[in-house]
């Protein structure tokens, strides 16, 4: 499953941007069926409004990916101390390009698994997790790894995929996303996401829209 994901995304680097910032006409087609017509432009920066600019705590961004929706808010998070992690070196590399391009020079990138991150536990006030969660294979180690290595009173920020809400969403996520390696079942619906965060957090926001879950979660 590792390298299927590897695969898909060495495969699809070259439209990656355009497919999740609907910059093509098919984009807009993609976002219409998949996600129900969500601008998941303007959910990432809802998502990223939740993080002060004068942010001067550790951040943990994963993944990364190739850093299209966070590089101008990161340019402007020059107190943070910023940690970006991908699965995909291809990716990975995308966003170091990026983070040069801007003169952003307080930001960490490494090659890693979610599922075994190589932190100490309480390292982060926040995590970051955009269009992550539907991927990773294995969910419960990625909820713990997250978990285990965010500070008490840290901040958990998501967006993702989720089960449940639109069925032809959920037909293409079974189908065609999950034989490119893109998605990687079993996927959560929103009553299981909560029954995850609920033991361990308080759900600061919640919010669906068409087959997106967005939400802010603190660690108790």
């Amino acid at each position: 499953m590792a390298d299927k994901i590897k695969k898909s995304y060495k495969f699809s680097i070259s439209f990656y941007d355009d497919a999740i910032t609907q910059g093509k006409w098919w984009s807009k087609l993609y976002f219409k069926l998949l996600w129900g017509g969500v601008d998941d432009n303007e959910i990432a920066r809802r998502v990223l409004s939740w993080i002060p600019d004068d942010f001067s705590g550790k951040l943990l961004d994963v993944p990364v990916g190739t850093a299209v929706f966070t590089k101008d808010k990161y340019s402007r998070m020059t107190r943070a101390d910023i940690t970006c992690l991908d699965y995909s070196q291809d990716m990975l590399e995308q966003a170091e390009g990026r983070f040069r391009d801007v003169g952003i020079n307080n930001i960490k990138t490494m090659q890693g698994d979610v599922g075994a991150l190589p932190f100490e536990d309480g390292t982060f006030d926040k995590v970051l997790c955009m269009n992550g969660l539907h991927v990773f294979p294995d969910k419960e180690k990625a909820y713990a790894e997250i978990l285990r290595t965010l500070k008490q009173g840290g901040e958990l920020l998501a967006c993702f995929y989720i089960a449940g809400e639109q069925k032809v969403a959920d037909c293409l996520a079974r189908t065609v996303m999950t034989r490119m390696g893109w998605f990687t079942p079993p996927f959560d619906t929103a009553d299981d996401v909560k029954h995850r965060l609920e033991p361990h957090y308080d759900i600061l926001d919640f919010h669906v829209e068409g087959a997106m879950l967005y939400f802010r979660a603190r660690k108790r």
